[in-house]
């Protein structure tokens, strides 16, 4: 069987550096056994094929949280003499232990960071040929889940918790304080089609200019850097009745006040978001952490005394949407989100708790 195979994924050759695992030399094995040793290649490379497909198909944010929850493990087992290619079930109710006591150092992770690196470890480990049974792994979650009851319980709070929903209050005024500048002008546009189409700060940073088409009723949205499937979506953006805060407008009269100032912006593959520095001069496609920025700056000069993120966007859209009668299955389309998904529901609970409840008009 050949180390280094070359493998066509998405119509490129992409060469694999990967040293066959453990599980494809067993299978090489008995394939040479039942059809041949040049049949048991091809089917080896066919496996390694499978494998590149699946590694290019993953989100980049998903590897970068992969690697990091990587070396998070090999941190633990260095301070604790672990082996780092053992994945037992001791070993991982112990990582879960030290990520909660001390894995940043002088105090623990949150559980829900803790919850992310645990499974994040397991799928590094999984990937290297190691065994992580599935009951093994299920335990050090459960053991997870029962030791941040016992944090609760006791007081103590960690990690930022969500974040807070964005408010049609705010985002209207978030929409009248920005200026008339170029900067003003994408500051309006980004927070208003960020809410609209309840964006993560990955998807207005990933949209091009030809993902965003206008239409006799507002603008058609091609959201093609979703997290997941179903949040790779066509988003339609209506009109708004109060013209200051109308995200068609706003994204019109942004693209048109920077097509304006070079003819380089018109071509299609322009970002449909640039950044801009403080003395005007236009950049390249943002970040989603510089999406994330600016929405929180936006916000603090609207006077929103809370923090917002990118995510306050998001949640904030099925926040107020539900506020206003619509359906969880119209506000999942919208969102990408799957219908019934449990963020969803949360974020709409946050509508629901005071309207919809158990005990409002009994007194």
């Amino acid at each position: 069987m050949t180390d280094h195979q070359e493998h066509t994924v998405t119509g490129q050759l992409v060469p694999s550096s990967r040293q066959p695992d453990n599980r494809i030399t067993h299978l090489h094995r008995q394939w040479a056994e039942r059809h041949g040793v040049e049949a048991a290649d091809r089917l080896a490379s066919a496996e390694q094929l499978a494998d590149a497909v699946a590694e290019q198909l993953v989100p980049q944010n998903t590897v970068d949280t992969y690697d990091k929850s990587w070396r998070v493990w090999q941190r633990f087992c260095s301070t604790q003499g672990f082996p780092e290619t053992e994945g037992s079930r001791g070993a991982l109710v112990a990582f879960v232990l030290w990520m909660l006591r001390e894995g940043r150092g002088s105090t623990g992770y949150a559980p829900t960071s803790a919850s992310t690196h645990l499974a994040g470890a397991v799928v590094r480990l999984r990937k290297a040929g190691i065994e992580v049974t599935k009951d093994d792994a299920g335990e050090a979650r459960e053991r997870l889940k029962k030791l941040a009851t016992e944090l609760k319980r006791h007081g103590e709070r960690r990690g930022r918790g969500q974040a807070p929903a964005a408010h049609l209050d705010g985002v209207r005024q978030i929409a009248v304080t920005c200026d008339s500048s170029l900067t003003g002008l994408r500051d309006r546009a980004l927070v208003l089609l960020s809410f609209h189409i309840a964006g993560r700060a990955s998807e207005p940073a990933g949209l091009l200019a030809t993902d965003i088409v206008a239409h006799e009723r507002g603008l058609r949205v091609s959201v093609v850097v979703g997290k997941t499937e179903l949040s790779v979506r066509e988003v339609a953006v209506p009109y708004a009745n109060v013209t200051v805060a109308c995200p068609v407008r706003a994204y019109l009269a942004w693209r048109a006040a920077l097509e304006a100032t070079d003819p380089r912006f018109t071509k299609p593959d322009d970002p449909a978001f640039h950044t801009i520095d403080r003395w005007g001069h236009v950049g390249g496609a943002m970040s989603p952490d510089a999406v994330t920025a600016t929405i929180a700056r936006a916000a603090e000069r609207a006077g929103i005394p809370i923090r917002w993120t990118g995510h306050s966007l998001r949640s904030g859209l099925a926040t107020a949407s539900r506020a206003k009668g619509k359906d969880a299955l119209v506000i999942a389309a919208q969102g990408g989100w799957v219908p019934n998904s449990k963020s969803m529901m949360g974020y709409m609970r946050r509508a629901d708790e005071w309207d919809d409840n158990a005990s409002a008009g009994l007194a």
